[in-house]
């Protein structure tokens, strides 16, 4: 108890200034980076908890989080902002759970009935298969189509997906995002 008020008092005094609590924990401080810890959990829970259905797995995103975050720091510029490096930190964390999530559930499914009748409490309101939306991924333009059948429907993961296609891991990431986003909009976000 007396330490949660020794960090919000150390929050007072730098007035919620997150730049400079980073930076003072960049220069060794334990205090303020345990604050800044604190205060990016609190502020990104909420972010999460509208993500996935689960509070364990928000719990088990924040923690993924924060060690990124831990790991990353000396990237940080204290000339930015804090919250939206956090947030970009925050995204891929949460883009990775959420691509292992779906490659599992689709890896895993013994069949097309499994695969398009998995919970829908453990992603979003809707699931979706790739056989469920297979002839609008096959109307993609270009390899779009192939890429997210070996993706999807045949689970490779992207560095083989990569070298069957014969593209950049990077290349496969931008097509796969531009897919993503072609699909969203045709089957209404």
């Amino acid at each position: 108890m007396a330490e949660k008020v020794t960090s919000l008092l150390y929050m007072m005094e730098y007035n919620g200034n997150l730049e400079e609590l980073m930076s003072q924990a960049l220069a060794g401080d334990k205090r303020a980076y345990t604050v800044v810890l604190e205060q990016t959990s609190r502020f990104l829970r909420p972010y999460i908890a509208k993500r996935v259905n689960s509070a364990s797995d928000t719990e088990e995103i924040i923690q993924e989080i924060l060690i990124s975050i831990h790991k990353a720091r000396h990237t940080y510029d204290g000339k930015r902002l804090y919250k939206p490096w956090a947030f970009a930190i925050a995204k891929f964390r949460l883009m990775d759970h959420l691509r292992k999530l779906y490659s599992d559930h689709l890896r895993y499914a013994d069949d097309l009935e499994k695969a398009e009748n998995i919970s829908s409490d453990d992603v979003t309101k809707e699931t979706l298969s790739y056989e469920s939306i297979r002839e609008e991924v096959e109307q993609l333009p270009g390899k779009q189509p192939a890429i997210l059948r070996l993706l999807h429907a045949e689970g490779h993961t992207l560095k083989e997906t990569a070298e069957k296609m014969q593209m950049t891991e990077s290349a496969v990431k931008v097509a796969a995002h531009r897919a993503y986003k072609v699909l969203k909009k045709k089957l209404g976000g």
